[in-house]
């Protein structure tokens, strides 16, 4: 079988390098030490996939051994799945939360892989600790409930530690007594070392899937009675329950005789051996409600053997987050990327729908595409947890056409470099070398391209005349170009009538551009 590490030598020596790089933060050192953030940041990032390498290796065993003995093994192995599904959904949520956080520093083009604002001490605090988002609150309760779910299946107080200290959410002492966990992280914290605490948060989450792994690989030889202790646990299907739910809990005891059908207690009342272990209760009110009680089975000298469990679940109210992800409406006719979340719940138990349009998931991210403006459009997102279908939220968007684009004339500088001109001053060569006109919008939260069908020129003769020439499509027509190349230095003429046609199929007439040869 596969053995765990968590507290090998080159796992100490990144928690270590992690610890200086923080103190050495504290004390305002220079940009170079920002930089070194970057190579614990790899370092975790190494350790991670070498940490996930190990538990891929574990849940093949598990099901090698499902497989051979679906009845000894099986139950394991899909609790291994369970212990899998829950760690890779909340590594992925705290990824788009380092991502997010890059894109406020750097803007929406940010990669985390090559930050460039690495000192900035705003993005970090806007992201996690926004009182519109509680990003950074949702992030600690998806922790707490991942942390308390992990240890109660792992029956070694030793590794239950490990996971209780490396998956704490409580503020360390020197953060002060009125800031939570979220705060003394995050707060006035630079990108670097934001993203760095993040990466390290997902390092201790796959190091604590290893563990609950481990262990499930080991408890599958504990029913063949090789065992010197027996312990009674509550595995439930999720300990966060959205109000209106149930939840769901299996008790067992951790060496389990298939001969024998084990009494159970909960909540001060018997539970029917029918059950097969599974207990549910309702959950109409918000808050947490205990699972306790205890198992009896017979011994081997026929003695009666008890064992007593104690657990608790949290009713909370449906909480998800519909975003789009370039600003807060939605344009016709066209793709607009939309996220959509909810913390704890893997994305693949995530579905939505839209009014007014069709939304269809794109890796990640939703595509949204509104088929006509002036009507909202209504996005509702459920989510699956353990058997269940739970509608979560539902948010309305205002739905408007695109903007008019801004027409502009493309040419090459000196080093062929393309340069976009929108009026005023400019030299006749480069004006002459220019195909003709295009158009986008633009405005650095779009970035839509437009089809130029056409346009006109509007030039004046000595006597003030204006001679109107005709385009060729989107290109500069010969004579208009003859026209441009007998302008003086300091005369101007006009490009007006500009006609193009968005993604949305609509066909519009935009801006003028005046032109004066330098």
């Amino acid at each position: 079988m596969i053995s765990n590490s968590p507290n090998s030598p080159r796992q100490k020596m990144i928690n270590l390098m992690y610890l200086v790089f923080i103190a050495m933060l504290a004390l305002n050192v220079s940009a170079e030490v920002l930089n070194g953030f970057d190579i614990v940041g790899d370092s975790l990032g190494n350790s991670s996939k070498n940490m996930l390498a190990r538990n891929r290796l574990i849940m093949k065993e598990l099901e090698e051994y499902s497989s051979q003995n679906r009845e000894k093994a099986g139950e394991w192995f899909d609790k291994g799945v369970q212990v899998k599904r829950m760690s890779d959904s909340l590594v992925n949520y705290i990824e788009t939360l380092k991502v997010q956080i890059v894109k406020e520093s750097d803007g929406k083009k940010g990669n985390i892989n090559n930050i460039k604002n690495k000192d900035n001490l705003d993005a970090a605090s806007f992201v996690m600790l926004s009182h519109s988002t509680r990003k950074g609150m949702r992030l600690r309760a998806a922790i707490d409930s991942y942390r308390q779910t992990v240890t109660g299946l792992i029956h070694d107080s030793g590794r239950r530690e490990v996971i209780e200290n490396n998956l704490s959410t409580i503020p360390s002492e020197r953060s002060g007594s009125r800031k939570n966990w979220e705060e003394s992280l995050f707060e006035k914290m630079p990108v670097s070392a934001a993203v760095t605490i993040l990466s390290k948060i997902q390092n201790d989450v796959r190091s604590s899937e290893g563990e609950a792994l481990s262990s499930l690989l080991n408890s599958i030889d504990v029913s063949d009675l090789r065992v010197n202790q027996l312990r009674a646990y509550v595995i439930p299907e999720s300990k966060i329950v959205i109000q209106g739910g149930t939840y769901n809990a299996r008790i067992i005891l951790s060496a389990e005789d298939s001969t024998q059908v084990p009494h159970i207690f909960v909540n001060g009342q018997s539970l029917d051996s029918s059950s097969r272990g599974f207990f549910s209760a309702g959950s109409s009110a918000v808050g947490t409600f205990p699972v306790e009680g205890y198992v009896e089975t017979m011994g081997g000298d026929g003695s009666v053997v008890r064992r007593n469990f104690s657990d608790s679940y949290t009713v909370v109210e449906p909480v998800a987050t519909i975003a789009p992800t370039l600003m807060n409406v939605l344009y016709a006719g066209i793709g607009n990327e939309v996220s959509i979340s909810v913390p704890g719940i893997a994305p693949q138990d995530i579905s939505a729908t839209m009014t007014n349009g069709s939304l269809v998931r794109k890796g990640n991210l939703w595509e949204a595409k509104p088929a006509a403006a002036g009507r909202d459009a209504t996005i509702s997102i459920s989510a699956r947890t353990g058997s269940q279908v739970r509608q979560l939220a539902t948010k309305n968007f205002r739905v408007r056409t695109l903007p008019d684009p801004t027409p502009y004339i493309e040419y090459a500088d000196a080093n062929g470099n393309p340069v976009t001109f929108k009026g005023g001053s400019l030299a006749k060569n480069l004006l002459m070398n220019a195909p003709g006109i295009k158009a986008a919008i633009d405005d650095g939260i779009l970035n839509i391209p437009f089809r130029v069908t056409g346009f006109r020129t509007l030039f004046f003769d000595s006597m003030g005349n204006a001679i109107p020439e005709v385009s060729d499509g989107s290109r500069f027509s010969e004579r208009q170009k003859e026209q441009i190349r007998r302008l003086q230095r300091g005369k101007y003429f006009y490009i007006s009538g500009v006609k193009a046609i968005g993604p949305d199929g609509l066909e519009r007439e935009i801006a003028v551009i005046e032109v004066r040869i330098n």
